[in-house]
């Protein structure tokens, strides 16, 4: 009727549907490269199992040793510079490209003064391993694996930073070629020195870690060059003088806490694993089958959460917490969306699963088999958990918020989950069943938590600055 205002909801609601969308193309855009690049990463780890299987049970059990003790060093280390992306997204959406210069270079010192005290530990290992009552013979496996693979430490780490600036940036798809490339190069450099190929000598487990090594340095090589060449601009290496302190410290400052909270995490695995070592070879050759493919299905929430990360961080950048909570929000319904699929999947497919790893026809096979069936229903259940906690880190990362993570993963990591697995696994009686209902209730506790952060935090932020000052960069 003339004269009567027409509502401006609607109006409001389109906009609202058209940013959600527009935040979802960005998000994809951003982590499509990131999980393609994610799971070429775990695809390399699952190639070293797979092949490892081929030397029989009890090479399966040694790298899956090693392989816990490893991966606790590395993404501690790795944790610390992952300060590096929401540093210089930050300075991208505040048009700062000096200060994302400065970050990425001090990324590259960092990584290096990462890689001594990790090698340290890596070369120190076996003896750890037996004073915890480890199998000797699983053992011996596990410690010549480390000390080949312990040489590969610094250019992973090297990477990793190297990888925090592109993703800064928003420049992905190079992270994502690199490691497609580093994947092929593995199963070719495996084959090579694991069996024996060409008239190289057959390392066994030995053979993997130097492959990996090997590797890795390619991979870094090649990233490096590109962001030389590509991003002359920034002149990343060229600047590459001297420390700078004011940075480093910034960088520490964000990302220590993020290395204690995926340390915290990891930690927990990796304690659940030399566990399981007390139930047998058969328990821990099941075991790492299961949670081997779910860090398969965890890479596509890992780079879910990454990308979350930039968009949050840009948009904090751009002084926009309408745009920080819609980022956060998009990143979690994404993850929450994908996680529900692959828990069906193990829950439905398990024995599919399992002959990818092992000859469930084979007799002496048996008990893995059965182990792993069941361990992948128990990793069903904490799929979509998994994926909710680290989306809800990364957004939180991206607002520089690391430290109230971190209490939140010691809390529901050690002590609500180790807690409840040692419990049920021990005075219950439970063993492996009750090892990994501990995994499940930490990570579901740490989802809670951490998602519940992100919405006070965000709700505030657009309390104490209602008004948008500018829109964030895409």
């Amino acid at each position: 009727m003339p004269g009567v205002r027409t509502p401006a909801r609607p109006l409001l609601s389109l906009l609202d549907r058209a940013r959600a969308r527009r935040e979802l193309g960005e998000l994809l855009r951003l982590a499509g490269p990131l999980i393609l690049a994610q799971l070429a990463q775990t695809g390399m780890n699952t190639v070293d199992t797979l092949m490892a299987g081929r030397l029989g049970q009890s090479a399966l059990a040694g790298i899956a040793l090693g392989a816990v003790v490893y991966g606790l060093v590395l993404v501690a280390s790795m944790g610390i510079l992952l300060s590096v992306a929401p540093v210089v997204s930050q300075a991208i959406g505040g048009e700062d490209r000096n200060q994302a210069s400065r970050a990425a270079r001090q990324g590259l010192w960092l990584a290096t003064g990462l890689f001594v005290p990790g090698f340290i530990v890596l070369n120190l290992a076996e003896p750890a391993l037996l004073a915890l009552g480890q199998n000797p013979a699983t053992v011996e496996l596990a410690g010549g694996y480390l000390g080949a693979v312990s040489f590969g430490l610094l250019p992973t780490l090297l990477l990793v930073a190297s990888r925090g600036f592109l993703e800064g940036i928003g420049d992905t798809r190079p992270i994502m070629v690199v490691h497609l490339v580093g994947i092929a190069l593995n199963v070719v450099a495996n084959d090579a020195l694991m069996f024996g190929r060409w008239g190289l000598p057959a390392l066994g487990l030995v053979g993997t870690g130097v492959a990996t090594t090997l590797v890795y340095t390619l991979m870094t090589s090649g990233l490096l060059i590109y962001v030389a060449t590509r991003h002359r601009a920034y002149r990343v290496l060229r600047g590459l003088r001297k420390p700078d302190p004011t940075i480093l410290r910034e960088l520490l400052r964000v990302g220590w806490p993020i290395g204690l909270t995926l340390g915290f995490e990891v930690g927990l695995f990796s304690i659940a694993a030399i566990l399981m070592g007390l139930f047998g070879e058969a328990a821990l050759a099941g075991h790492q089958i299961a949670l081997q493919a779910a860090s398969i299905t965890f890479m596509v929430p890992l780079g879910l959460a990454s990308a979350t990360g930039i968009r949050t961080a840009r948009a904090m950048g751009a002084n926009d917490p309408e745009a920080v909570r819609r980022a956060g929000l998009t990143g979690l319904a994404v993850a929450i969306a994908f996680m529900l699929t692959t828990a069906a999947l193990f829950r439905f497919a398990p024995h599919l699963i399992v002959a990818a790893f092992l000859d469930p026809s084979d007799p002496a096979n048996a008990g893995a088999v059965a182990y792993a069936v069941t361990f992948l229903g128990f990793a069903a259940l904490f799929q979509v958990v998994d994926g909710m906690q680290v989306t809800a880190a990364g957004a939180l990362r991206g607002l520089k918020d690391t430290r109230g993570p971190m209490v939140i993963s010691l809390l529901s990591y050690w002590g609500i989950g180790l807690g409840t697995a040692v419990v049920l696994a021990f005075p219950l009686g439970m063993e492996g069943d009750g090892l990994w209902l501990g995994l499940v209730a930490g990570l579901a506790v740490a989802a809670v938590l951490l998602t519940r952060r992100f919405l006070v935090r965000t709700r505030k932020l657009a309390a104490s600055q209602p008004t948008v000052s500018r829109q964030p960069a895409g």
